[in-house]
Order: C-alpha cells, then sequence, then structure tokens
C-alpha cells in the first residue's frame, strides 16, 4: 500500500527488495518462474512484474483463489481437495506441480492459506498457509507457516515467505 503521499510503507517497500533480488536471482540462474496463488490472489506475480525486465524470468501467474480453478487450471484432481482440503500439504504441492505442467516455466511456488478474518478452524486457524516449490532442478517440497494479524498482514507474510523459498532454492538451500 502506498501512504497518502504516493510513497511505499516500510512493510511494502521490504516486500519490494525481496522480489528485486528474487528477480535479480532468477534471472542469473536463466530460470523462469511461474506462480500459482490462492490467498495472495497475485501478489507474488504482481511484485515480480513490476520490475522491468521481469519478462526475462517470469513466465505466467496463476490465480486459483476457488477449488474448482485450481481443478480447472492447474490439474488438481477434485478428489485431493476433498480429502485433504484446499489448504493442505497435498493440494499446495499439487498445485505447484499442476502450474510447471501448464506452463513454460522451470520453477514454481504456489501458496494457498486462511487469511480471514473468517475461514478458520481448530485444525486449520486464521494464518494457516501452506507454500509449495517445485522444478528448478531440485525435489519439490512444502512448507507449513502460521501468520499472526489481520488478513492483509497474512498475506503479506506468505507473500515474503514465498520469495524467501524462491531464493532459498536458486541459492542451494533445503527449500522446504
Amino acid at each position: 500500500m502506498t501512504s497518502g503521499n504516493g510513497t511505499l510503507n516500510h512493510e511494502d517497500e521490504q516486500l519490494s527488495v525481496l522480489a528485486r533480488e528474487t528477480g535479480d536471482a532468477l534471472a542469473r540462474a536463466g530460470v523462469r518462474l511461474v506462480t500459482a496463488e490462492s490467498c495472495t490472489g497475485g501478489w507474488i506475480a504482481k511484485l515480480l512484474t513490476d520490475m522491468p525486465g521481469s519478462s526475462a524470468w517470469f513466465e505466467r501467474g496463476f490465480v486459483t483463489y476457488s477449488n474448482e480453478a485450481k481443478t480447472e487450471l492447474l490439474g488438481v484432481p477434485a478428489a485431493l481437495i476433498a480429502e485433504h482440503g484446499a489448504v493442505s500439504e497435498h493440494t499446495v504441492c499439487a498445485m505447484a506441480a499442476g502450474a510447471l505442467e501448464h506452463s513454460r516455466g522451470d520453477l514454481s511456488v504456489a501458496v494457498s492459506g486462511v487469511a480471514g478474518p473468517g475461514g478458520g478452524t481448530s485444525a486449520k486457524p486464521v494464518g494457516t498457509v501452506w507454500l509449495a516449490w517445485s522444478g528448478g532442478g531440485r525435489e519439490s517440497g512444502a512448507r507449513r507457516f502460521h501468520f499472526d494479524g489481520d488478513r492483509d498482514a497474512v498475506r503479506r507474510q506468505a507473500v515474503a515467505a514465498a520469495l524467501e523459498g524462491i531464493l532459498d532454492r536458486l541459492d542451494g538451500g533445503s527449500g522446504d
């Protein structure tokens, strides 16, 4: 978000710096990224494509907010979502794999979560977010997070974690 005078707030400034670092790392590695986003609603793709020259390393983004979109656009089996839920390791891994299968990307990141303020359960409270990364010459990996704050704060933290995970994969870290 920008302030009234058009400048970025501190949190968005930090995300922009992280996105620039991610874009630079993707360019150096010669890797094209694809995103599959649910609770972040395309925020990862937006941040990355804000940068001039991002078409060299950003292949495409899928915003698959509904379960039907996850199935239709990414090939996530409806039975898998029915069994495990949209916010699960199984679903987010299938989203990451499907993003690669339905694109020309080399590396994918997928996110699904409960951003709130409603929708949480005792098993998956508000702030529960699953992220998965696939491709890039590495084994796929997923990680569950629990973020605090309001809807915007949960989504912002999910975007940051997604970008940090991409950097980790490109830098040879564990990626999960």
